[in-house]
């Protein structure tokens, strides 16, 4: 009870800080890592795709991982959470440090870490049989959330932070599958949102969606990095530009550069980065 408790006023205090207040700046201290990877392998029946890739994220900025199709991107993310390992035939070899817990120290506990750092899929994909409002609820009610004024209170906030609330208020009851492309993956970020993660993993987001919706999800994506880390894979490149502070480069499996989003795209240090920033290949 008292971590169901501790969800509830956690993030009312979080919905209240997004949509109520208005942001700060963070002074000029050091940005600290939220999260580390440490030299992760990741095979598929014994075959590499991952190959011993490190990589330290700031807390409240967007990374960006870009490279061509097959190069290890979304393996990698799925390892950021536990879930490459979901996979038949799947292993992970390596340490993931959230605020400097690693992860893969206990086994047992892959599905509180998953609540820890929350996922949102290429392709929406809303529960079938729930209205817009279940949609976002159904997390907070799996982990034992049953105050109906916090569960409306979470739901809406969730909604307003994906700037989904003023298009669907009036329709919470209908099907989320009666929504838009756009809507359905706004609804789903809500969804993850909903549950409070400290975390949140992006796997080409906007990837299915038109000029329109895609803009609404980059504009999402740079208000709540002022309260999420944010880690995204994409194969769009002016994408990566506009939405993210920093870069990895993926080819082979391998992270061959890392660094300010800047840097990577107008100074890259390495000759196969510059080739691929530059549509040279992918």
């Amino acid at each position: 009870m008292a971590e169901v408790a501790d969800l509830e006023s956690q993030q009312v205090d979080k919905m209240e800080t997004l949509t109520k207040t208005p942001t700060t700046h963070r002074t000029a201290e050091e940005p600290r890592y939220k999260l580390v990877a440490e030299n992760i392998v990741a095979t598929y029946n014994g075959i590499e795709a991952v190959k011993n890739v490190s990589m330290k994220f700031r807390e409240k900025a967007v990374t960006a991982l870009i490279g061509p199709s097959g190069c290890g991107k979304t393996t990698f993310l799925r390892c950021l959470n536990r879930m490459h390992e979901l996979s038949k035939g799947a292993k992970v070899v390596g340490k993931v440090l959230l605020d400097g817990e690693d992860l893969y120290s206990n086994r047992e506990d892959a599905i509180l870490h998953r609540r820890k750092i929350g996922m949102v899929f290429q392709k929406p994909n809303p529960f079938p049989t729930m209205s817009i409002y279940d949609n976002v609820a159904a997390g907070l009610k799996l982990n034992g959330v049953k105050d109906k004024k916090i569960i409306d209170q979470i739901v809406q906030g969730c909604l307003e932070m994906v700037y989904l609330w003023d298009e669907v208020k009036h329709d919470l009851k209908k099907p989320g599958m009666s929504l838009s492309g756009g809507q359905q993956q706004r609804l789903c970020i809500a969804r993850a949102l909903a549950i409070q993660p400290e975390v949140l993993l992006m796997d080409e987001p906007a990837s299915a969606l038109d000029p329109i919706a895609t803009q609404k999800i980059e504009e999402m994506i740079n208000e709540l990095k002022k309260e999420y880390t944010i880690i995204i894979v994409t194969h769009n490149m002016q994408q990566a530009v506009r939405v993210s502070d920093y870069t990895g480069f993926m080819y082979l499996g391998d992270l061959v550069e890392f660094g300010e989003t800047k840097q990577i795209f107008e100074n890259p240090r390495n000759e196969i980065t510059a080739k691929y920033v530059q549509g040279q290949f992918g």
